[in-house]
């Protein structure tokens, strides 16, 4: 692990599946030790692509992904499937064994753990997220909440550098997903969160991501984020109609206070910003600027080179 680094660091992924179908066009993004981040976007979007790069499930067509500093790998998986702890929209697909004790020791006993220390890994995630009590239980007697709390406790016995989320409040009755987001919140662990529960998002969230069309379309504070309606709309994302008017008064100091700048440079070399001016995307990285500028309310109005390596593009709002 490199002191300092990032949780994550995505840069220029890229990836087609193999029937030539391309889901992700050049997708970049940091992700800072700590941070709770949401990940948002339509059905399509290249959401799930992304999160099985993470840990190798997929190998990159072009492109890194670096956890702590480490570069996803062949010859790191082992490690970077430690460190990157992903927990499933159905708790089912995570819990298999005949008890709680056993599906949560698991992963650390195939890392090698066993005796005491693999008894406190197991204890300690469990009284992580309130169900101690549930240890020698079988997973398939507990209620559909607490066996969502049991596939994360089965994630931080690994005591991961990044704890991925895939809907994490799907399913759940409001007391099991009150109770799942004061667990997260109390948790010491950077959290990518995959959702389209935009309420959710706000709530647990301070930062979020909007992924369309295999690129990130937006990076932001989630309230200044959901307050855009046009953003909103431009990628199908929609606010559920009895959390519209709290959202609303939530974000509406945001939107009040948000500067809308007139115009903006974006720095690019001068062979992809000439390419983007032409119209004319032939490479993933002039595919991901195409999206970006096409997806936002700005347009390219000039073009200059200031190096042999870097170019600006002055785009102005439309």
């Amino acid at each position: 692990m490199t002191s300092g680094s990032p949780s994550l660091t995505v840069s220029r992924l890229a990836y087609a599946y193999p029937d030539g179908t391309q889901a992700l066009y050049g997708v970049d993004l940091t992700i800072e030790r700590g941070e709770r981040v949401a990940l948002l976007g339509p059905n399509g979007a290249g959401k799930t692509t992304l999160v099985m790069h993470l840990n190798g499930i997929l190998t990159a067509g072009h492109g890194t992904v670096e956890v702590a500093g480490l570069p996803v790998r062949a010859d790191t998986l082992r490690e970077i499937r430690r460190r990157v702890g992903l927990v499933f929209q159905d708790p089912d697909d995570q819990l298999f064994m005949p008890t709680v004790r056993e599906d949560v020791a698991f992963g650390p006993a195939n890392l090698g753990l066993r005796g005491a220390e693999l008894d406190r890994r197991v204890r300690d995630a469990l009284e992580r997220v309130g169900m101690l009590d549930a240890i020698d239980r079988p997973p398939h007697h507990l209620s559909f909440g607490q066996r969502r709390r049991v596939a994360v406790a089965t994630v931080l016995a690994m005591e991961p550098e990044i704890l991925v989320l895939d809907e994490p409040s799907s399913n759940l009755d409001p007391a099991s997903r009150r109770e799942l987001a004061e667990i997260l919140k109390s948790l010491d662990v950077t959290v990518l969160m995959v959702t389209h529960d935009l309420p959710y998002a706000l709530e647990l969230c301070e930062r979020s991501l909007v992924m369309s069309e295999g690129v990130i379309a937006a990076d932001g504070p989630t309230r200044a984020l959901l307050a855009d309606e046009r953003l909103l709309a431009a990628h199908r994302l929609e606010l559920p109609i009895s959390s519209r008017p709290a959202l609303s008064a939530l974000c509406a100091s945001t939107r009040r206070n948000t500067p809308q700048p007139a115009s903006r440079m974006l720095r690019f070399s001068p062979d992809l910003a000439a390419t983007v001016r032409r119209g004319c995307p032939i490479v993933p990285d002039a595919l991901r600027v195409m999206f970006a500028i096409r997806r936002s309310s700005y347009t390219i109005t000039s073009y200059a080179a200031t190096s042999a390596s870097a170019a600006l593009c002055a785009v102005s709002r439309r």
